[in-house]
């Protein structure tokens, strides 16, 4: 008989306030998760909040920091490095979990596997069911059902084993929005962690598409620049952009949005990317046995 007390759940979601009734849905569907109650810090990203539910937690910032930084402060809120839980659950404002058992698979996906870093759900369209091939971790995201581990996960859609941001610290505070779960996977990657793709581990998610926000291509590609200039190996750093530079100008984008990707490439070359600390080769050579060599 298992006698290990069970996994503590928190959950982190960071909103600016404008999606009031959509966070109270979510809130609600976290509530109703089975097994020991989900503790839950909501944090204003540069915008007051509204009531929320007796016992969700709340921290208002003057400004809006970004989303790494918004969501490295939610962390922080559970004590250093989230210690104070021993999964952290970080959810979109506008999502909702359809599943009550969502806490508890996450609970024993960890417990089962000591080396199982971070969860990454799958999204799912709430009036079609459908998921979209850009949420699906993977090169091979034909089938979204499938469950594989993966080399990344989404950012607004997954569950960390807090000793990972306790090993190698949390998100990157100036990626701002792009890149910045890639940054953490690589980091958990190449401490040995685990990341799985969970077809079954569910949010609802209306369907949207990311160049809706104005910054979409710039910070993208800038993003991309600071990723590799901070993970990869020397020789592998040419040829991780100038592969995502040539899938660029294949997509053929709009003129202004090529010169925004532009503009932010090379902002990515010209600025301080943060630390380098680049992976190790065995790390590359996971990433390409589990089928996304650090070149794609």
């Amino acid at each position: 008989m298992n006698t290990a007390p069970a996994l503590i759940v928190g959950a982190v979601v960071l909103t600016m306030g404008n999606r009031p009734d959509e966070l109270r849905a979510l809130l609600d569907s976290v509530a109703k998760q089975h097994g020991d109650p989900v503790e839950v810090v909501v944090v204003g990203n540069g915008s007051p909040l509204p009531e929320l539910p007796e016992g969700v937690r709340t921290v208002e910032l003057p400004e809006n920091v970004g989303i790494p930084a918004g969501r490295n402060v939610g962390i922080e809120a559970f004590g250093p490095g989230g210690r104070d839980v021993d999964i952290l659950l970080f959810l979109d404002d506008d999502g909702l979990l359809p599943g009550v058992d969502t806490a508890d698979l996450c609970r024993e996906a960890f417990a089962a596997d000591p080396r199982l870093g971070i969860i990454s759900f799958r999204i799912a369209d709430p009036d079609t069911g459908e998921t979209q091939r850009r949420h699906v971790p993977r090169l091979r995201a034909s089938d979204p059902m499938r469950s594989s581990r993966v080399t990344t996960f989404l950012g607004g859609a997954n569950a960390v084993r807090t000793a990972v941001f306790q090993q190698v610290g949390g998100l990157p505070d100036d990626f701002f929005y792009a890149h910045e779960e890639t940054d953490l996977a690589w980091r958990a990657l190449d401490a040995g962690w685990m990341i799985d793709y969970r077809a079954d581990l569910v949010l609802y998610h209306p369907t949207t598409a990311p160049s809706r926000h104005a910054v979409y291509h710039r910070m993208v590609a800038r993003n991309r620049v600071w990723l590799a200039r901070r993970n990869l190996p020397a020789p592998l750093v040419p040829a991780y952009l100038g592969v995502w530079l040539l899938l660029t100008l294949a997509r053929k984008p709009s003129r202004p949005a090529l010169r925004a990707w532009l503009g932010g490439f090379r902002e990515g070359w010209a600025t301080p990317c943060g630390p380098r600390r680049p992976m190790k080769w065995r790390t590359v050579w996971r990433l390409t046995r589990l089928g996304r060599p650090p070149v794609i």
